[in-house]
């Protein structure tokens, strides 16, 4: 199925008033992975291809991008390609050219003003090259401060004002969730993300949702959540399968051996968190 693009899933869940889930893409696998979980519960979702993720395939886009976008493109699932918290006004420039219909711009780490200016001037980039762009307002902890700080929490009134300044068409916004956690026992602040919904004309996204348990997520759909970012829960499950493979197989060598059960892990676990977010919330 040709990529959808990443405007177009969004837009439909907020009108449907659900989610549609983003994961992030390391390696051929994940991507395989993603696709595969996708077809099984029979909904869409966004590949996502990090900055980070960029350094790690020693700075170029294009391999990675490239095989992100023939597996979804092969996929019988909806599936849209994102580049994610690009900082580098480079890599930004790389997005059009790789096929990538959305970019997530970071310059959350920027004072205020630094931060609108900076968005702005990337949106202004995108949108003459239809290209659906995303920000950050806030800290999203694991990262750069930590979200379970009152003060470091996107405020609804400036994110209004963040919005129309810049442009966007999508905010995250730190409620709670934090990056790179090993464990789903984050609380977000589900009042916070009404208010928001309530200030901001654009859908809001969740960053660090792999900490966040189920029950949780679908509140946050509920209270105005739109796109859901999940990166370490694919990475815990990858890994778990290959050190549970290797310790049984001591002296296994083809990765292929390994990375098998590692797709097929992080398959699994792409499908329960497209179903879990579909489900009503239960509150």
């Amino acid at each position: 199925m040709p990529l959808v693009r990443t405007g177009e899933l969004v837009t439909e869940a907020r009108t449907a008033a659900r989610a549609v889930v983003a994961f992030n893409v390391i390696t051929v696998e994940h991507a395989e992975a993603i696709a595969t979980g996708a077809e099984a519960a029979g909904l869409p979702a966004i590949l996502q291809v990090s900055e980070n993720a960029v350094k790690f395939h020693e700075g170029r886009l294009a391999p990675i991008a490239a095989a992100a976008a023939a597996i979804a493109s092969a996929s019988r699932a909806r599936l849209a390609l994102h580049l994610d918290h690009v900082e580098n006004d480079d890599l930004l420039r790389q997005a059009h050219a790789h096929g990538f219909g959305s970019v997530m711009y970071d310059a959350s780490k920027l004072p205020y003003g630094e931060n609108v200016k900076a968005t702005a001037e990337a949106v202004r980039w995108a949108h003459a090259r239809d290209l659906w762009i995303e920000a950050e307002l806030g800290r999203v902890g694991g990262k750069a401060g930590d979200a379970h700080t009152p003060g470091v929490r996107t405020d609804p009134t400036e994110a209004a004002a963040y919005v129309t300044d810049t442009g966007v068409d999508a905010l995250a916004v730190a409620v709670g969730s934090t990056h790179a956690m090993n464990e789903r026992t984050a609380t977000l602040d589900h009042t916070l993300i009404s208010r928001l919904r309530d200030a901001v004309p654009v859908p809001l996204v969740l960053h660090g949702s792999s900490g966040v348990p189920d029950a949780e997520l679908r509140r946050a759909v509920a209270a105005g959540m739109t796109k859901i970012n999940v990166g370490t829960a694919l990475n815990v499950a990858f890994t778990g399968a290959v050190r549970a493979f290797l310790e049984a197989h001591p002296s296994a060598v083809d990765p292929r051996k390994y990375l098998t059960p590692a797709r097929g892990a992080m398959a699994e676990a792409v499908t329960r968190f497209l179903e879990a977010v579909q489900q009503p919330d239960g509150s």
